[in-house]
């Protein structure tokens, strides 16, 4: 790769880039593959994947969508982040719990009406995603550890185990 010449527009090419790899395919032909640095978004926590128009800012992209962007982090995302912990703080070694009963405790303490929790569901299912990214807990679903950014269904939450 050498120096890094700058492009017609004054930035560097290849900011972006962590790693290079090169592989050899069977025909005997080396290919150099770049790989980025994994991101998780901060609004949803789910992996971030990389666009051809971040290539010159991905060290600078911190949400995966607009939708995400607007959004942001809200007071309410930090209450549901710190109730999941303090359950789990509450439960045994490997035991799980659901993100609705971080949901109903949050609810519960804004005052608001019975069913108002529903709406917290998928705020309480990201709090558990950034939760994951920072390396707190763990996303399984039926008993096996999955992936929180493509997780479908129900899921349950538990501290991360040593590895």
């Amino acid at each position: 790769m050498g120096d890094l010449a700058p492009n017609p527009r004054g930035r560097k090419r290849g900011t972006a880039m962590v790693a290079a790899h090169a592989t050899i395919d069977p025909h005997g032909q080396a290919t150099l593959r770049m790989e980025r640095a994994p991101k998780t978004c901060v609004g949803c926590g789910r992996s971030i994947e990389w666009r051809k128009k971040w290539e010159h800012n991905w060290e600078g992209v911190r949400y995966c969508s607009s939708r995400c962007r607007q959004r942001g982090v809200r007071t309410v995302d930090h209450a549901l982040e710190s109730v999941i912990t303090m359950l789990l703080d509450e439960k045994a070694d490997g035991t799980t719990i659901c993100p609705s009963e971080a949901a109903k405790l949050v609810a519960l303490d804004q005052g608001a009406d019975d069913d108002h929790w529903r709406g917290l569901m998928e705020p309480a299912r990201a709090a558990a995603r950034r939760l994951v990214a920072a390396g707190e807990v763990e996303i399984v679903q039926h008993g096996r550890v999955v992936d929180p950014s493509t997780a479908k269904g129900a899921i349950r939450i538990r501290r991360r185990g040593p590895r």
